[in-house]
């Protein structure tokens, strides 16, 4: 009962932001959706993934209770658009594969929305700090650096399953030409280039043998790298709107409306005692509700 009370209470929490809570609750049901389809068929491994995805969606409201900090509702609604195109669209039904790109775009905007958590962390401490100002170069740097370091450990993460699991989630690509030095006869670390390779036959201990057309298979590297450079892309536009943002405060314009919407806020503890009493409040009305029901019933 403990579990499902804080699940509630996490629900109930979302429901405080009405838009956010209109695309979780459309989300939701198409996982819901989803993960039937996955149990009926016997594909546990999505089934599961589905699941992880619904535990996922509780997570920004767990944070903003813990952390006491607020989403705006465009950043809210993207993290979930986030959450359900990697997980279920990207794994469940393979879009990752089917189709070229997406996994390129998901990094895109992993770039840009860890920017932005950066830059509203910093620019939160420095707004309600007296004696500390900092300059808006200083926080469009910290909201790049901190993006890129959440990008670089994901890579560690990916290469960790794939070296001990080998999960492949850094996505092989085939090349058709290498420069290596292991080729090299006289081992003088001269790098002997290969060019227009047809084919790579891979063979066993135990001779089973594997057959890559069009070129050489590269495990992992083309994708690491891909990865961080729009990674890099996503992180250096918005530290871009960060900055003019910060430099102009004007919020009515483009930029400033863009950097308003994604910008998380601290709330103070009066604020977060003011929601509280919104979601006992909401949950109240819900138990009378279901009261009202079984009375109804009963009669």
């Amino acid at each position: 009962m403990r579990l499902r009370g804080r699940i509630r209470h996490l629900k109930n929490r979302i429901k405080l932001n009405k838009r956010a809570f209109i695309a979780y609750s459309i989300l939701r049901a198409l996982i819901i959706v989803t993960a039937i389809r996955c149990f009926i068929m016997g594909n546990y491994e999505s089934f599961n993934l589905c699941i992880l995805s619904l535990v996922l969606f509780l997570v920004p409201g767990f944070l903003e209770e813990t952390l006491k900090i607020d989403f705006p509702p465009l950043f809210e609604i993207i993290i979930y658009l986030f959450i359900y195109a990697a997980e279920i669209l990207g794994e469940v039904n393979k879009y990752y594969t089917a189709i070229p790109g997406w996994d390129t775009m998901l990094h895109t905007l992993n770039g840009f929305l860890c920017a932005a958590i950066g830059f509203s962390l910093v620019e939160v401490s420095n707004r309600r700090s007296k004696r500390l100002q900092l300059s808006p170069v200083y926080l469009a740097l910290v909201a790049f650096c901190f993006s890129m370091t959440v990008g670089v450990l994901w890579e560690f993460v990916e290469y960790t399953c794939d070296h001990f699991f080998f999960w492949d989630m850094q996505k092989d690509t085939i090349v058709s030409a290498i420069g290596s030095v292991t080729l090299d006869p006289t081992h003088s670390q001269n790098a002997i280039k290969v060019s227009d390779i047809a084919q790579t036959v891979i063979v066993t201990k135990n001779g089973q043998n594997y057959v890559v057309s069009g070129g050489y298979l590269d495990i992992g590297l083309n994708d690491t790298m891909k990865d961080l450079i729009v990674n890099f892309i996503g992180a250096v536009t918005f530290s871009v709107i960060g900055y003019m943002y910060e430099k102009t405060k004007d919020a009515s314009s483009r930029i400033g409306q863009i950097a308003t919407g994604l910008k998380v806020e601290a709330l103070t503890d009066e604020e977060m005692e003011i929601q509280n009493l919104r979601i006992e409040a909401m949950q109240a009305e819900k138990k009378l509700r279901r009261s009202k029901l079984r009375r109804g019933k009963r009669k």
